[in-house]
């Protein structure tokens, strides 16, 4: 068992250097399960919004390509991964939650988990966007990530997002990871790769609509002035 948390400024916001700290635990882990987390009463807010904001074209193109490595790694990782949501899983921290196999959240009435990008009026990667349709069952796919909307723990396990809610969720995750982890590596790789290699297959013209699109959305005036009013606040 191979155990990674997030700990980091803005609630453990993923930017470029969390990012790829979590990229480099992933190789270090081998085929070893996984157990996600994060620090304090979070388990990621989501994108750094501070470098999202100073990203010019080329910059935020480094920037979503690197997020896309780090959730395409993540879901195709071969052993078992279970998330403890320890606390917030916002926009990009409820993706990483939605790339494990299994996820397990805090009773904390205060936590909020949810997709809300469509809310700050961005669009996801074409690749993450088929992993988050994949992940959730329909129709809660549609509703979390066309609703936009932050949800309690309860109503985040309702929709799927979550597996399960535990008191003691870092030992019932351990608990989780040791079960899964107690099962073929062969079989159990193998049988994921059969689920999600399709997904994760580049799509030619999603990504030239990305390319065209999506991407010079994340730099437009527009939602320059939105993060920043959010960032203000």
């Amino acid at each position: 068992m191979y155990e990674i948390k997030m700990a980091g400024p803005g609630k453990n916001a993923l930017g470029f250097e969390m990012m790829q700290y979590l990229l480099d635990e992933l190789g270090r882990a081998g085929g070893q399960p996984i157990l996600l987390t994060g620090d304090a009463d979070a388990f990621s807010a989501g994108l750094n919004l501070k470098e999202v904001l100073e990203a010019d074209g080329t910059g935020m193109d480094a920037f979503l390509g690197l997020l896309n490595r780090l959730t395409v790694a993540l879901y195709t990782h071969p052993a078992p991964t279970v998330a403890w949501v320890n606390g917030h899983a916002i926009a990009g921290g409820a993706v990483l939650a939605l790339c494990c196999d299994y996820r397990i959240g805090t009773p904390n009435p205060k936590a909020r988990l949810g997709l809300n990008e469509v809310a700050i009026g961005l669009r996801f990667p074409p690749t993450v966007l088929a992993i988050m349709r994949a992940a959730l069952a329909q129709p809660h796919a549609d509703t979390v990530i066309l609703g936009a909307e932050l949800h309690p723990s309860t109503e985040a396990l309702r929709m799927g997002i979550l597996h399960e809610i535990a008191e003691d969720g870092l030992e019932r995750a351990r608990q989780r990871l040791r079960l899964l982890g107690g099962y073929s590596p062969l079989a159990y790789a193998g049988t994921k790769a059969d689920l999600r290699s399709a997904i994760v297959r580049p799509d030619p013209e999603a990504e030239a609509l990305y390319e065209k699109v999506v991407l010079p959305m994340w730099t437009s005036p527009e939602i320059k002035a939105k993060i920043g009013a959010i960032l203000k606040r």
